[in-house]
């Protein structure tokens, strides 16, 4: 459904000197700019998380001299770096929080920060410990509370379904619900499933776009599906539609550090126009768009 508005990625290696990939954008507009959170490997391999900014969304990105976020190889939670960052805008503080993988020794985790500008950031810290990631946040209480998606994994059997957990003040988390689960056999998203960008708000629900995975004898391969979450109480799926709405089919899509992937990290909805920004290979940035109303249509 979602259809690609660029031939080549928008960002790539050559964006940033000296590293080796750049991908898994979270996405916000400020001030009626474009930013976007970059996953940025150097060729240790480890991962920081830059900022890139452009007037129309599209082209001529500007990248920050200097990363956001960086690891700090002195604390084992995030001595190799920060991953695949998520962003939210919290109206009731004026802030965004950013939220990604810490990964260290102890595997990964949830970590939340915030900023105003995306300049400058407060750490919140790790919030749930390993082995959970793809955490993203809804823009508002629900139920007087935070709500966060997660994913964690379940080490015997290898699952790795959609959790929610709740806070009153985002530093500590509970009260999990599980949400959503890989779907058995033949699935396109049955071996694992992880949200995407955070939720958009529609009178209908929260509509989720999230990435599965299913394995084949070639390795994994990645694709991005849509669900719909009930608005008061979003650990109850409404709908959740059986065929996936975006796969790799590019060369630059299929071909890269790791091939068949698109991952969905960043959404932005323009006069009703959602833009899609996915990491393709995990080695650059795409962009896909589709009328948010023919999402909805799909789910129904």
């Amino acid at each position: 459904m979602f259809e690609r508005l660029t031939d080549e990625p928008i960002l790539g290696p050559a964006s940033v000197p000296g590293c080796n990939t750049i991908f898994n954008p979270g996405a916000c507009i400020v001030d009626d700019e474009t930013v976007l959170a970059l996953r940025v490997e150097d060729r240790r391999g480890m991962s920081a998380i830059h900022i890139a900014r452009s007037q129309d969304g599209i082209h001529d990105w500007v990248l920050d001299d200097d990363p956001l976020l960086v690891g700090d190889p002195s604390e084992a939670s995030c001595e190799w770096g920060f991953e695949d960052a998520r962003l939210t805008y919290l109206d009731e503080i004026g802030e965004y929080v950013i939220a990604c993988t810490a990964y260290g020794r102890g595997g990964p985790c949830v970590y939340l920060a915030t900023t105003k500008d995306f300049r400058n950031v407060e750490g919140i810290g790790i919030v749930i410990p390993p082995e959970d990631k793809n955490a993203v946040l809804f823009p508002r209480r629900i139920g007087g509370e935070w709500r966060m998606l997660h994913r964690p994994v379940v080490h015997q059997s290898g699952a790795a379904d959609v959790w929610i957990s709740s806070s009153n003040d985002l530093r500590s988390w509970g009260n999990a619900h599980h949400v959503m689960g890989c779907r058995p056999g033949g699935w396109w998203d049955s071996r694992r499933i992880g949200a995407g960008p955070p939720p958009l708000e529609t009178e209908a629900g929260w509509l989720l776009i999230y990435h599965g995975v299913r394995e084949t004898t070639s390795g994994s391969l990645y694709r991005a599906g849509l669900a719909l979450l009930d608005l008061e109480e979003p650990h109850r799926v409404i709908a959740r539609a059986d065929r996936w709405v975006l796969a790799p089919e590019t060369g630059w899509e299929r071909r890269g550090d790791v091939p068949n992937v698109v991952f969905p990290t960043g959404a932005t909805v323009v006069d009703g126009y959602v833009r899609l920004y996915y990491g393709a290979a995990d080695t650059c940035v795409g962009i896909a768009g589709c009328p948010l109303s023919e999402l909805l249509e799909a789910l129904t």
